[in-house]
């Protein structure tokens, strides 16, 4: 049985008693904004000179990585972790590029975490990318879930 919950707390624990600037990113971000879909992991963009450091304190939990991941949409350095039946993927910052739909090209993923969105959720704050940022890589993705995730963004806009 999955736990967000215990999965999102969890992980935030660790990276504030590290001092680990990060931010949500990917369907929860999406999700926090208003998209109203079911959340397939919790994606953590963290800074790449913090990233091997973090990985000692979840070693454990690890299912996939520390190593470069590359599909038709991503190019990361990233490790997938599992935590009360949560999945976590958490990529480096300065590693990851995205495959812009419309250009037809690799593009760097934004590094700043300074436009942060801080949010709550069930009592965890937690800092959510930007919504502009979000919804302009999901655009330039163009992926199915990408689109879902934009109008859902939109649409939470309006009500």
């Amino acid at each position: 049985m999955r736990n967000t919950e215990a999965a999102l707390r969890w992980i935030v624990t660790i990276l504030e008693k590290m001092h680990i600037p990060f931010e949500i990113d990917g369907g929860f971000a999406a999700k926090m904004y208003g998209e109203d879909r079911e959340l397939a992991d919790i994606d953590i963009n963290i800074p790449l000179n913090d990233f091997h450091r973090l990985i000692p304190f979840v070693t454990e939990y690890i299912i996939y990585g520390p190593k470069q991941y590359k599909d038709d949409n991503w190019d990361l350095l990233m490790t997938s972790i599992k935590y009360s039946g949560q999945t976590i993927d958490i990529s480096a910052l300065g590693k990851t590029k995205y495959f812009n739909q419309k250009e037809q090209k690799w593009v760097d993923f934004p590094e700043d975490l300074s436009e942060v969105r801080i949010m709550d959720y069930k009592g965890i704050k937690i800092p959510v990318i930007n919504e502009v940022k979000l919804m302009i890589y999901k655009t330039e993705l163009g992926r199915g879930v990408d689109k879902k995730d934009v109008k859902g963004m939109i649409g939470s806009l309006f009500k």
